[in-house]
This record gives structure tokens, C-alpha cells and sequence, in this order.
């Protein structure tokens, strides 16, 4: 709580990831089963099968399917479907517990707030939109660029979210419940705290090196509260 409240005493601006710090975006869509469509769409595409792994994970599959395909094509029809099934799955995404009253409560505080995700920006922009947040954010919604090689852990969305917002790193803290994200931030010198809904994730954050990490945005709230 008092390294969480320290870090927020320096920001001015709070980087989030969007699928898990914000919202639950596969909750009522399974993200194994937008895995399973776009497996199935990148081999009638050309993608050999035995490079197409059984995978939970929808960008995997995309990163696979860039690699195997020079023109940028392939991926490009994938992306397009990905981006169509994530705005689909954020028209239903619960929040995370006290996400939206954080939201409120940075602003509120005179923070800047801004999305750096690989999900699309479209998806991200929609939920805010229907969670009414989406003026909290204005146009510092920063999702997946064209190109797979620039997903997180490639900082290519905080670069962008620094740029938009017109901050420096030192000035900016990032939550994220990644090591993906943990990797992104420290490469640009953004401070990071780590958002762990369970056990398994808790561990990973740990593992990747983060060393604040918090079990509910509840520990944020009263943090933002005390910066």
C-alpha cells in the first residue's frame, strides 16, 4: 500500500492495460474459442497446420500467422476478425471490481488516464464508451498497431500513450496484470505495478520481476486516495 501510494504520488498520468486491470473482455466470449476461429481461418489461409498450436490465446496465433506470411496479408485478414470478435466480447465485458471508481478517482485527482493494450482500440474504446468513461480517457486510447512484432512486451503502445499524453516516463505508472506489460514499461523507464487476480497470475508478475503487486484495484483506490 505505501510503495503502491508512492508510485501514484509521482504520476501524473496512470498507463492501463485493458483486459484485465479495466474490464473481463472474454468473460462471456472465451478467448480460447476466438483462439479456435482464427486457427481454423489462418490454415484456409495458407498457415501450415502443425504451426498453428492448440492455444487459448487469439495473439498468438496472430504473431504465428505474421510470421508465415511475408506480404502481411494473412495477418492482416486476421486482425480484422480479431478486432471484430474483441468489439463483439466488449458489448457484455463486466468490469473488474473498482476499476471504473479508480478511473474516476485519478481523474478526479487531476491525473491523466490512458489505455495501452494489445487488444484493439476499437474493442477498448467501445467498453469505455459503454461503462461512461470514455471522456475520461479522450483520445488516450492506445491499442494494437498493424504489425504483430509491436504487441507488448514491445513498447510500441506506451510510446505512443507518452506521445499522446505528453508526459515523460518518469512521470507515468502503468498498471497491468502481465509480465508482457511489466516488460514493456521497464523498457521505456515507466514504473509498474502489477494487478494479479489470482494466485497463478501473482506468481508470473513476480517471476517476470515486478515488485509491486496488488491482489485488488480496492489497494489502488486508497493509494490514489493518499498520493
Amino acid at each position: 500500500m505505501d510503495d503502491a501510494s508512492a508510485l501514484l504520488e509521482h504520476a501524473s498520468c496512470v498507463l492501463f492495460d485493458f483486459d484485465g486491470p479495466l474490464a473481463d473482455l472474454f468473460a462471456g466470449h472465451p478467448a480460447s474459442r476466438i483462439a479456435d476461429r482464427l486457427r481454423r481461418r489462418a490454415g484456409r489461409l495458407g498457415v501450415p497446420p502443425a504451426e498453428l498450436p492448440e492455444t487459448g490465446d487469439p495473439l498468438r496465433i496472430l504473431r504465428i500467422a505474421a510470421r508465415h506470411d511475408s506480404t502481411g496479408r494473412i495477418a492482416a485478414e486476421l486482425e480484422v476478425q480479431l478486432t471484430r470478435e474483441e468489439v463483439h466480447a466488449a458489448r457484455t465485458a463486466p468490469p473488474v471490481p473498482h476499476a471504473d471508481r479508480l478511473v474516476e478517482r485519478l481523474a478526479a485527482g487531476g491525473r491523466q488516464v490512458a489505455v495501452t493494450t494489445n487488444n484493439s482500440a476499437r474493442a477498448a474504446l467501445a467498453y469505455l464508451q459503454r461503462r461512461g468513461l470514455a471522456r475520461y480517457f479522450g483520445s488516450h486510447v492506445h491499442g494494437r498497431a498493424a504489425d504483430p512484432a509491436l504487441l507488448k512486451p514491445h513498447p510500441d503502445c506506451l510510446e505512443r500513450a507518452l506521445a499522446s499524453t505528453g508526459t515523460a516516463p518518469a512521470e507515468c505508472l502503468m498498471v497491468g496484470d502481465s509480465p508482457g506489460d511489466f516488460f514493456a514499461a521497464v523498457s521505456v523507464g515507466v514504473s509498474f505495478v502489477g494487478y494479479a487476480r489470482n494466485d497463478r497470475k501473482a506468481q508470473a508478475l513476480r517471476q517476470a520481476g515486478s515488485e509491486h503487486v496488488v491482489r485488488s484495484l480496492e489497494d489502488l483506490m486508497t493509494a490514489a486516495a493518499l498520493a
